[in-house]
């Protein structure tokens, strides 16, 4: 197989939004636990099928001293909630909630299980941590995005 060629270099064609969504992403993250935070970048990625967030996302996790078993059982962490904290879980369940929106909505017991767990102040970053990453995701899918280049830490 070979590698596909991006569709479109948005960040180029439209610096001011780009330049918008990198401020947003840091202001997201803001007093977030960064391991939750990565957990999170990575889960939704996967969901939403961007192959460039999940090379950044892994990469910079990996670097960062998570370990690639925890990384692995993502897309299966229902499953193996036995490898996560109880904040985490919660995290993860929000993140499916907010990036797939069954019927619509976040259910009443996946954001009440996250409110238990996180103070009004984190539940607000996590919610905009993973808003963030799915509006990210939706710019590498779309544009195609190459995964495979990333080195850890060159975004930031």
């Amino acid at each position: 197989m070979h590698e596909h060629t991006p569709r479109l270099d948005w960040a180029r064609h439209a610096p001011e939004v780009y330049k918008a969504m990198v401020r947003l992403d840091a202001a997201a993250r803001q007093g977030l636990d960064p391991v939750t935070y990565q957990l999170v970048l990575i889960r939704a990625s996967q969901l939403n099928h961007c192959a460039f967030c999940l090379d950044i996302h892994s990469k910079d996790a990996l670097a960062a001293g998570e370990s690639a078993e925890r990384i692995i059982q993502l897309s299966a962490w229902e499953e193996s909630q036995h490898f996560y904290t109880e904040r985490e879980v919660a995290a993860l369940a929000l993140t499916e909630a907010v990036t797939v929106l069954t019927d619509g909505f976040v259910p009443d017991d996946v954001y009440e299980r996250a409110a238990r767990v996180y103070d009004e102040r984190e539940l607000s970053q996590l919610i905009a941590a993973i808003t963030t990453i799915n509006a990210w995701n939706r710019f590498g899918v779309s544009t195609r995005k190459v995964a495979g280049h990333y080195k850890a830490g060159d975004f930031k």
